[in-house]
């Protein structure tokens, strides 16, 4: 496979926008980054004119798009949902699964295997997120509640047991064994994450110990400040801010969490401690109107209005139809933070939370070749997951 050479860009590190740089991707790995052009004998060299190139972003919730959801368990629905998200600058996603029958699940798994070996033409697999069922009623959101329930010990082991693509499962850490649950989650390297959840900050801290580390759709289904007989507690929101080391993600699409909430989160957690992510439904890239939340077979029936998911009697969200290129483009214009901060965000902070950070994130040397360019309103021109292009802006071409 020839080199490549990404010239002409205001190329997005870590550490600084270098203004004029260059990448030089090589066998689907960064091999290079300057300050300046580089001589590269016989590469192919695209001219990024003045745009935006940033590590790719990386999705760590998504349930779908483009009109699938993983839940449907087909293939071909879970390659779509990866070219669909590719065209807006995700190079990898973890597919997200619904409250279910553990059957339900257990099928979605073994989609993924087939899914994960065809998948050579849109955004890369980087394990499966499970969210739920073992979620508080009352923080059920859009979630089925015919299938929320507590832990189960023979169930999840028996889920974790069918798949080593589970790298991370959002639960509600007050109910009843969902310690045990964590710390059986922990000690096989997945990520317990906090969601759909009532919890007070007496609950979260002992659930944080045992790794509950990672908040998921931070304030959408959590606890906030709540009183009981009079007396005050700090809910998960609080917890969040009361621990430094938790991470959050945010659905950043600004109906979700409005601009002053987005500057808020920001503002305590900071872009080391933010994942962005859009927690799409099969909506994602649609036009509005009716659609399903969760499988075909079996989902709910939603309505897509107001650039949001919303269940048909308007009482909840039901995920979101953002894309990451909105997400960036919201808090660069809504929170008002810088592009450097807003990729981070989108990229190297996820790869972390879920621990792909020594291969994923960042435009430095050694790290898998996912690279996205873009112009000045977070418009996508090219995305290439390791070194192949896999969706060009017709302009751009």
């Amino acid at each position: 496979m020839k080199k490549i050479k990404i010239y002409n860009g205001k190329i997005v590190t870590p550490h600084r926008v270098l203004d004029g740089g260059c990448v030089v991707l090589g066998d689907g790995k960064i091999l290079e980054v300057s300050s300046g052009n580089m001589d590269v004998p016989d590469a192919l060299e695209i001219d990024a004119r003045s745009n935006y190139v940033a590590p790719g972003f990386i999705d760590i919730h998504v349930h779908g798009g483009g009109g699938h959801d993983f839940m449907d368990n087909e293939a071909e629905g879970f390659l779509a949902i990866a070219r669909l998200h590719a065209q807006y600058g995700t190079t990898a996603m973890m597919p997200t699964t619904l409250s279910s029958e553990k059957q339900d699940l257990l099928d979605t798994l073994k989609t993924y295997e087939v899914a994960n070996q065809q998948n050579i033409a849109g955004a890369a697999f980087v394990g499966i997120h499970i969210e739920g069922p073992y979620f508080a009623m009352q923080q059920k959101g859009a979630q089925d509640p015919r299938y929320i329930r507590n832990p189960v010990v023979e169930e999840y082991r028996e889920i974790i047991a069918s798949s080593e693509h589970i790298r991370r499962w959002s639960a509600a850490p007050e109910l009843p064994g969902a310690l045990e649950f964590g710390q059986y989650l922990s000690e096989r390297g997945i990520l317990p994450s906090i969601a759909h959840t009532d919890a007070i900050y007496e609950e979260v801290l002992p659930a944080f110990e045992k790794g509950f580390r990672h908040a998921t759709h931070f304030y959408s289904c959590m606890s906030g400040v709540t009183r009981r007989n009079a007396y005050r507690y700090a809910g998960v929101v609080e917890s969040a801010y009361l621990l430094d080391a938790m991470t959050v993600e945010i659905i950043a699409d600004g109906i979700h969490l409005p601009p002053p909430l987005l500057k808020l989160v920001l503002k305590f957690k900071g872009a080391d401690r933010i994942a962005l992510i859009t927690d799409a439904m099969r909506a994602a890239g649609m036009p509005p109107g009716p659609s399903i939340l969760g499988s075909l077979r079996d989902g709910l029936p939603v309505i897509v209005e107001d650039d949001v998911a919303k269940l048909t009697d308007r009482s909840s969200f039901a995920g979101s139809v953002a894309t990451m290129d909105r997400l960036l483009r919201n808090m660069i214009n809504m929170a008002e933070t810088s592009v450097a901060d807003a990729v981070k965000m989108a990229s190297l902070t996820p790869a972390a939370i879920i621990g792909i950070n020594d291969r994923k994130g960042s435009l430095v040397a050694g790290k898998d070749a996912d690279v996205v360019i873009f112009d000045d309103q977070v418009n996508i021109m090219q995305t290439i997951v390791t070194g192949k292009t896999v969706y060009a802006h017709p302009s751009f071409l």
